[in-house]
């Protein structure tokens, strides 16, 4: 089970960050652009949400069949068990809740630049943070984990 969700986990997240990265791309095209938000627009978005919470469903049950998670008393002590216990999904979390506030923020402004720059602005920020917690994770960065 541990191989397949991690295969599954890792290879999702090229889903996730082509959504993403879309999603982002796209929001400041509109924002700066001064494009109206389209139906398009706004389902890239919430695919783009959408996939983030599928990735963290996997990555839920990833996290309480990996052996790299484990609760002990060494666990802080060593930088391997550290990062997969507390790090990464405390980092990946944080992404999501950005994307979501984004998400459910955009959706209540009325003027279409607003959508984008909210879209633009928490998007990237997510964005930063998910590289941030793969960079950390001394993993190759396009290839899948074994």
């Amino acid at each position: 089970m541990y191989n397949f969700f991690l295969q599954l986990h890792s290879g999702f997240r090229f889903i996730v960050m082509v959504l993403l990265l879309l999603a982002i791309l796209q929001s400041l095209a509109g924002w700066f652009g001064n494009r109206p938000y389209t139906n398009t627009n706004r389902k890239i978005n919430l695919f783009t949400l959408i996939s983030a919470h599928i990735q963290l469903l996997i990555g839920l049950a990833l996290y309480f069949l990996s052996p790299l998670v484990q609760f002990n008393h060494d666990t802080m002590k060593n930088d391997t068990t550290r990062y997969w216990t507390v790090e990464h999904i405390t980092m990946m979390i944080f992404a999501i809740v950005l994307i979501t506030i984004g998400h459910a923020r955009s959706k209540r402004i009325l003027a279409p630049a607003g959508k984008h720059r909210t879209i633009a602005i928490f998007y990237s920020l997510a964005l930063l943070v998910i590289v941030l917690a793969i960079i950390q994770s001394m993993r190759p960065f396009f290839g899948i984990s074994h």
